[in-house]
C-alpha cells in the first residue's frame, strides 16, 4: 500500500536546477535507499518532503491526499546536519521534542524510558547534551526522530559518527522499526548499509531520478553477468578457449593444478556457451553467478549517464 508519492517535483535555486521532474512512490513497511553523489539533489528532496522548503512545481501526497503542514508531525526526520540544544539535559530535550510532536507528557516519558533502556543511556538522562560524546549525542538525535513512533522515518546519514558497535545497534533498531510496519527512507553514502537494509533504491544524479527499483530486481537486470568458475586444468588453456564474448576480470591460483576465475559475460552469451568452449580443456568443479553489489550498480549507472552526456 502506498504511503508517500511525489509527482513531477521541480526545484530551482536561482539559475541552478536542484530537482527536475522527480517522481517517487513509497510503499508502507519497506526500507528505501535514497542514493546519489554529493550535490545530486537528495537533501533538497528530503527537505521538500519535510516541508522545510516548497517545490516550484509538483505534488506531495501522503496516504493518498495532498500533504499539509501538520503532516510533518507524522514524519520522523534525522537530518545530516546535526543540531542539539547543548545546554539542555537529555531527558528534558527529549521531552521537549515529544511535546512538540503532540505527545502527552506520560506517553513521552514512557517512550523516553523505553529508548533509554534499548540504547543504554539511562545514566545520561540528567546530563547536559554538551557533555555527551559524539556517538551518544547521535543516539539522542536518533531517538528524537522516532520518539513519537512515526509511520514514515527519514534518516539522512544515520551511521555518521558511530563506531562499528553502535552502528550495528542502530542498524538492528532500523530493522525492528521495519518489522513494526514503519516505512524508512535512508539517505547514505554507506553502500554496505544499503546492501544490508534496503528493499528498494532511488538513485538521483544531476537533479534527476535515473534509477528506481527493487534491489533484487536491479541486480538481475545487469546486462553483463559475472560468474566465478573453479576448475582443474591449465589457466592458459582456459583463457585461450574463450572468445570475445567473455572477459576475465580476476583470477586465482588454488594450487594442485586448480584455479578460480571471475569473468564477465557479455549480453547475449549463455553459461552453456561457456561450458561448450572450455569443456575439452579443463574440468569444471564449481560455477556461481556473482550478483553485483549496490555500489557497483551505483557506479555503473552514473558512469553510463555521464558517458552518454559526453557523446
Amino acid at each position: 500500500m502506498e504511503l508517500l508519492r511525489l509527482e513531477n517535483i521541480y526545484k530551482r535555486f536561482g539559475q541552478n536546477a536542484a530537482l527536475r521532474d522527480v517522481n517517487i512512490s513509497v510503499s508502507k513497511g519497506k526500507i528505501y535507499g535514497l542514493l546519489g553523489p554529493n550535490g545530486a539533489g537528495k537533501t533538497t528532496l528530503i527537505r521538500i518532503i519535510n516541508k522545510i522548503i516548497s517545490p516550484d512545481q509538483g505534488r506531495i501526497l501522503l496516504n493518498g491526499r495532498d500533504m499539509i503542514q501538520e503532516d510533518v508531525f507524522s514524519i520522523g526526520y534525522l537530518p545530516e546536519e546535526r543540531g542539539l540544544y547543548h545546554k539542555m539535559k537529555v531527558k528534558d530535550y527529549l521531552m521537549f521534542i515529544g511535546r512538540l510532536k503532540n505527545m502527552s507528557k506520560q506517553d513521552a516519558s514512557v517512550a523516553i524510558a523505553d529508548w533509554a533502556s534499548k540504547l543504554k543511556f539511562q545514566e545520561w538522562q540528567n546530563k547536559k547534551i554538551g557533555e555527551l560524546s559524539k556517538g551518544m549525542a547521535q543516539k539522542i538525535q536518533f531517538v528524537a526522530a522516532i520518539l513519537n513512533a512515526p509511520d514514515l522515518i527519514i534518516l539522512d546519514e544515520p551511521f555518521s559518527g558511530f563506531d562499528p558497535v553502535n552502528a550495528e545497534v542502530i542498524r538492528k533498531e532500523i530493522l525492528i522499526l521495519k518489522k513494526e510496519g514503519k516505512t524508512i527512507i535512508l539517505s547514505t553514502h554507506n553502500m554496505s548499509s544499503v546492501e544490508e537494509l534496503c528493499d528498494h533504491i532511488f538513485l538521483i544524479n544531476d537533479s534527476e531520478k535515473i534509477l528506481d527499483g527493487n534491489v533484487a530486481d536491479l541486480k538481475d537486470q545487469v546486462e553483463e553477468k559475472v560468474y566465478s568458475i573453479q576448475f582443474k586444468g591449465m589457466m592458459m588453456a582456459f583463457a585461450n578457449a574463450l572468445w570475445a564474448g567473455y572477459e576475465i576480470i580476476e583470477k586465482k591460483d588454488l594450487g594442485n593444478d586448480r584455479a578460480k576465475v571471475w569473468l564477465k559475460m557479455r549480453k547475449g552469451n549463455k553459461i552453456n556457451d561457456l561450458f561448450d568452449a572450455v569443456k575439452n580443456v579443463v574440468e569444471i568443479e564449481a560455477v556461481q553467478e556473482e550478483k553485483p553489489t549496490i555500489n557497483e550498480i551505483f557506479i555503473s549507472t552514473i558512469q553510463k549517464m555521464e558517458g552518454g552526456a559526453d557523446e
